[in-house]
């Protein structure tokens, strides 16, 4: 339970007290969590099942460790954020996210041709992921999209962009974010 102390002189004849205070938070719920609801600076643990609309399975946590994080402070994708806002402990729902509100539309200007030469004979296959850095340092994971005679094609969208993800959530805890 989070508590923040607070001093309280001249009360009694002994001097000084110190008693314990809820915080804001925990003051909605006595139960350290059990009915507070999700909203921005709340610390969120849940499971999920992640799923394409022809139903493929990409992800889930079921049976493992949840997937925790601070609520508004864009861990997660925009789209799935947005669907949590008051929700609470044991809820669960579906939740369909268009591509706009997940990884975003697919680029045409994040397709790249490299000269096959610089590409691995064995990475030289569609569906292939490579792995490097950019012009600045970062790394970047680009996905083979096409095999041509001199010339390789790569796609640096997320593997993910232009899809619409559906999730199978389970809310498992809600807590008071952390103290500023």
């Amino acid at each position: 339970m989070v508590l923040r102390r607070i001093t309280l002189r001249g009360l009694c004849t002994f001097g000084m007290i110190t008693a314990m205070a809820l915080t804001s938070a925990q003051a909605e719920s006595p139960e350290g969590g059990a009915g507070m609801t999700i909203a921005d600076g709340t610390t969120v643990s849940l499971e999920y099942t992640l799923t394409l609309d022809n139903k493929e399975v990409l992800d889930t946590n079921v049976g493992g460790d949840p997937l925790t994080f601070t609520q508004g402070s864009h861990q997660i994708i925009p789209g799935l954020e947005n669907a949590l806002v008051g929700m609470k402990a044991g809820d669960s729902k579906q939740v369909t996210v268009k591509p706009s509100e997940g990884y975003g539309e697919v680029d045409e200007r994040a397709f790249q041709e490299i000269p096959i030469e610089h590409i691995p004979p064995d990475a030289r296959k569609v569906g292939t992921q490579l792995q490097g850095k950019d012009p600045e340092g970062r790394m970047v994971r680009p996905t083979v999209k096409e095999v041509k005679e001199q010339m390789v094609v790569l796609d640096f969208n997320h593997p993910l962009a232009g899809k619409t993800l559906n999730f199978d959530i389970k809310i498992l805890d809600v807590k008071a974010g952390p103290t500023p």
